[in-house]
């Protein structure tokens, strides 16, 4: 695929679709997480996955949106689109949060209701800057660094790595940026298979052990992305959208491996999916030949509503969570009431697009950019 100048590239519809695809699925995996026990019962039992395929997918389409724009863009132009971009969700979904607070009060929850309503507005004013907080300010008892909407630790991370690739990585040659993956490799697999009990879950907190998880689930996957935006030779593949949904969904739907005695084969898996089967799907995904249609509508729809529904869903799963715990409430019975919590996120998220996010970016760029 021979691209142009960096600003009449083609836009990847498909890679828009997958997010979607990634995003709605982290939607109904939070919400059967109301349910499970443990990790072995759970359902879309890899879901969380997806953490890992958002960062993958950033690497690729960073080095595909800014890899030639440099110097012609500053470093500080590139994190002023970083933050119009990003931003403005976060701010919404730390307001949502803090307005869905004491609705999710529940015995899992004990302390929520005697929450003074000004550290709930303190909290979500530090939780709009996406400012870790410490364990000693969790307002939820979760031991989150963002209490109100606990997602948004994933895009602390994701910031990490857009300032890692503005100021360091985006100089290295495709032979260093090799290594750096190779050595993240390394670091992912050690995590999954030996230091986090067969999975690579956390990164949500703000001490020591969760945030050398969350590092090292973001390294492999942003330099991963990054490097196969460098050096894969994209081609035409049929159907892509198709196979390359399939795939994911496949992949983070997995059961469990292994049980809760042979965590190594759960930790194996994940290893292997992020560091094989991620890259594959995205550039299956590159490859697709272009959309038309209901097809391209789809992608379109699901990619713009992927980060709107990303970080405003969780408070309406706190709530569900919640009732479920407070009720003692089978996934059987609880079924309408877990639907209408899907719908609810989406259709909020929809919202938070068209009425917020969409307006607001466009006065940043115009005002700001």
């Amino acid at each position: 695929m021979t691209l142009a100048s960096p600003d009449s590239r083609p836009h990847f519809q498909i890679l828009d679709g997958l997010r979607g695809v990634a995003a709605l699925t982290v939607v109904i995996f939070h919400i059967c997480e109301a349910h499970a026990t443990s990790h072995v019962d759970q359902l879309i039992n890899h879901g969380y996955l997806a953490v890992d395929f958002f960062f993958l997918l950033s690497g690729f389409v960073i080095g595909y949106a800014y890899d030639g724009r440099w110097p012609g863009i500053t470093i500080k132009g590139f994190f002023k689109r970083r933050l119009i971009r990003l931003q403005p969700m976060v701010v919404m979904g730390s307001v949502i949060g803090a307005l869905c607070f004491y609705y999710s009060a529940s015995p899992i929850w004990p302390g929520i209701s005697q929450v003074p309503v000004w550290q709930v507005i303190a909290v979500m004013l530090l939780g709009a800057t996406l400012l870790p907080l410490p364990v000693s300010m969790d307002i939820r008892g979760w031991q989150e660094m963002h209490p109100l909407d606990g997602p948004a630790w994933s895009l602390f991370f994701e910031y990490i790595g857009n300032i890692l690739y503005a100021l360091i990585i985006r100089r290295f040659s495709k032979t260093a940026l090799a290594i750096l993956a190779v050595l993240s490799a390394i670091a992912l697999v050690h995590l999954a298979v030996f230091a986090n009990e067969g999975h690579v879950i956390g990164g949500w907190s703000l001490d020591a052990k969760q945030l050398h998880i969350g590092f090292v689930r973001l390294m492999y996957p942003f330099v991963a992305g990054l490097l196969l935006f460098r050096v894969a030779k994209l081609t035409q593949i049929k159907n892509a959208f198709l196979w390359s949904s399939l795939l994911l969904l496949f992949v983070l739907a997995f059961p469990r491996i292994g049980g809760l005695t042979q965590l190594w084969q759960n930790g194996i898996y994940e290893a292997v999916v992020i560091i094989l089967v991620f890259p594959l799907v995205i550039y299956i995904g590159a490859s697709g030949r272009p959309l038309s249609g209901a097809a391209n509508k789809i992608c379109k729809f699901i990619g713009d509503l992927s980060y709107p529904i990303y970080i405003t869903h969780y408070p309406f799963v706190y709530i569900y969570t919640g009732w479920v715990a407070t009720h003692k409430v089978s996934l059987h019975a609880g079924l309408p009431f877990a639907v209408l919590t899907f719908v609810v996120s989406v259709s909020v998220a929809y919202a938070c697009l068209k009425w917020y996010d969409e307006p607001v970016r466009r006065w940043l760029q115009k005002k700001w950019a």
